[in-house]
């Protein structure tokens, strides 16, 4: 893209050199707006404050957390991507000023009178929807409503929200499972009670399988400033070693964590995630399914009829997992039952998330 080829509302046309010059620099910082999104869902996260409160929706939080809000996007993003100080706005991109508005309301973005005739960074999250957006718009005055409230703020008019140039529209927002998921088995999960954070972060992993879940989700959980190694191997009762004989892995994300994700078929987790899934040994009526080796041995995704077994345990932080469709691969004999495996790989001592 060059600077007279803009991704803007009227494509091929540019009548605005200094918002293409902000839009290629925030693009060219995260392409696919991966960073975003998680300043989004981190800031969502810090507000719910669920380690302290238990809290994981948005409608609980007080009026004040709310107006908060767009305040702590305004800081986390400039933390994220290092912008300087504006002059006049919020940020200063490349050397333009830049305004920096967030609404949990699609098009409920505060403009200010001061911010006529300069750049505004337009930010929007639903966690229900689990979608966002971003967006950059030159402030001019014909394009706004109102201006009577109490602040003299405004807002984007609906017509013109076209002349909005965007970042990143409806992209996806990390899930907040814990929101999505049905009412019985959420209350499954929160258990009640000071000293129940490892039990409901072991319900968590039994029951919630093939999404990747943040650690909001598990802090949420534990209600535990060390919300972590309740996760982690170590006693019998953390959620790995207690859920393995169920047939339960909790894939971190660690890069051999993240192979055998892959090779299963499932979700990756990324930093700061976890994907739990029940696994079964590969056999012969498991053939043409994703699978995954974990030492020594072929696993699949457990299937509706699948028994319960003893899930292995997971390869050390360096391992990888050799793709199971491999050259290697031997299938027994139709209705053996045996299982498929494939030469085990070397043991590293390092430890697992």
């Amino acid at each position: 893209m060059t600077l007279f080829e803009p991704p803007g509302p009227t494509a091929g046309v540019c009548d605005d050199p200094e918002l293409m010059v902000a839009y290629q620099h925030l693009i060219g910082l995260d392409p696919d707006g991966t960073r975003f999104a998680k300043v989004l869902r981190d800031t969502i996260d810090q507000l719910l404050n669920g380690e302290a409160t238990g809290r994981y929706d948005w409608a609980d939080l007080f009026k004040t957390e709310k107006t908060h809000a767009g305040t702590l996007v305004e800081i986390n993003l400039q933390r994220e991507f290092e912008f300087t100080d504006g002059v006049e706005m919020d940020y200063r991109i490349e050397g333009i000023d830049v305004d920096c508005k967030y609404s949990q309301r699609f098009g409920s973005w505060m403009i200010p009178p001061e911010a006529e005739g300069h750049l505004c960074l337009l930010v929007w999250a639903d966690d229900s929807q689990s979608k966002w957006s971003a967006g950059l718009l030159r402030i001019k005055r014909e394009w706004l409503n109102g201006g009577t409230n109490r602040d003299m703020k405004f807002t984007v008019k609906a017509e013109h929200r076209n002349k909005i140039t965007w970042l990143w529209k409806d992209s996806e927002l990390p899930e907040n499972v814990l929101l999505h998921l049905p009412p019985a088995t959420r209350a499954r999960i929160l258990i009640p009670g000071r000293n129940k954070g490892q039990a409901r972060v072991r319900e968590l992993f039994r029951s919630v399988h093939g999404k990747r879940i943040g650690r909001g989700v598990v802090r949420t959980a534990a209600q535990q400033l060390d919300y972590m190694a309740r996760v982690r191997e170590g006693s019998s009762g953390r959620a790995r070693p207690a859920l393995r004989p169920e047939g339960i892995i909790i894939l971190g994300d660690y890069q051999s964590h993240q192979a055998v994700a892959r090779d299963l078929g499932g979700p990756v987790p990324a930093e700061g995630e976890f994907v739990a899934h029940r696994v079964v040994r590969a056999r012969q009526k498991h053939e043409g399914l994703p699978q995954a080796e974990i030492n020594g041995e072929l696993w699949v995704i457990a299937q509706p009829g699948d028994g319960v077994e003893t899930a292995p345990q997971l390869p050390e932080a360096q391992e990888g997992s050799t793709r199971a469709a491999q050259q290697r691969r031997l299938l027994p004999p139709k209705d053996s039952g045996a299982s498929l495996t494939t030469p085990r790989q070397e043991e590293l001592g390092s430890d697992g998330p």
